[in-house]
């Protein structure tokens, strides 16, 4: 289907996601979902009422795009998202004095079912990284390497993926990560890790396509690992041990945050490693946390000894 973007639709989006990209650091990827929520939003006005103008847009109009995307059967957890990415644009707007006030001031966002995200077990972990058998060779070692560095340091699968030679220090045992925002945060490497790194690294010398890589994990032929692929490793080696209906690199982060908080990290220490801006980001992962503080508090509290169920 030919999409038709007209010429007022350009210079205020082009700036805004010039300013996106320079001035909030987001993501190619990140500026890349902003502008085609845009796109959709404006194709709408031209194709239904004939408007071509983001600027001089009202709450109707977009209230009547909301109810087009419920009519088609988007789930309201996209809907908020494109409605987000249109809520950031008239905010800069406002803030660079194309509007006097933002359409959406006083939408509020549709209500969406809470996602309850399982942590695999400690057990369950315990089983893919100690018990499972891993070969010697390049790819049964970048396997397991790749698992420990999810557990270990609870980074996200772009930030793994990304990760280069130069931001392993073996000597300091310590991982350099870059995050959301170009933002660099130091991860502490485990002794296992290391020990699994250093077996890694002369099979991946072996194994480089270009001797010019700078990517730690590499696929089969040498090249850098892509994000598909290492969802299949994560969910090939969990689906052995574990029955849970997701298993992805995310449950993994997941995972990491959640035995940390059970066995008494700070919520704060927690934040900082997995690269979260706000606390608020991090607390999604203290349920599970609460869940095992009430196991303890059941068991331990002298007022519940002896307590008939």
């Amino acid at each position: 289907m030919y999409l038709y973007i007209p010429v007022d639709f350009f210079m205020p989006v082009s700036a805004f996601l010039t300013y996106l990209s320079l001035e909030k650091n987001y993501s190619t990827h990140t500026v890349t979902a902003y502008e085609k929520d845009i796109q959709q939003f404006s194709q709408f006005l031209l194709d239904t009422f004939e408007e071509s103008s983001l600027v001089d847009v009202s709450y109707a109009l977009i209230r009547t795009w909301i109810v087009a995307l419920v009519d088609q059967g988007i789930s309201n957890r996209t809907i908020n998202r494109k409605i987000s990415s249109l809520k950031a644009f008239y905010k800069f707007l406002l803030k660079t004095e194309q509007i006097k006030a933002s359409p959406l001031a006083k939408h509020k966002a549709l209500k969406t079912a809470k996602k309850v995200q399982v942590p695999f077990s400690q057990k369950e972990v315990t089983q893919v990284l100690d018990e499972l058998s891993y070969g010697d060779d390049f790819a049964s070692v970048r396997d397991k390497l790749l698992v420990e560095l999810f557990y270990s340091t609870g980074m996200r699968r772009s930030e793994l993926i990304n990760l280069k030679l130069q931001d392993v220090q073996l000597a300091s045992a310590q991982i350099k990560v870059l995050g959301k925002r170009n933002k660099e945060r130091i991860i502490p490497m485990l002794p296992s890790v290391k020990q699994t790194i250093e077996k890694y690294l002369p099979l991946r010398l072996q194994s480089v396509k270009d001797a010019t890589e700078p990517h730690l994990l590499l696929t089969n032929k040498g090249v850098k690992l892509y994000e598909t692929l290492v969802y299949r490793i994560i969910n090939m080696y969990f689906s052995k041990t574990s029955s849970k209906v997701k298993k992805s690199p995310h449950i993994l982060r997941h995972s990491f945050a959640t035995h940390l908080l059970n066995e008494g990290a700070d919520l704060n220490a927690v934040k900082e490693l997995l690269g979260h801006a706000s606390l608020a980001s991090t607390q999604v992962y203290t349920h599970n946390s609460i869940a095992e503080l009430q196991k303890v508090h059941a068991k331990s509290h002298p007022r519940n000894k002896g307590t008939k169920k």
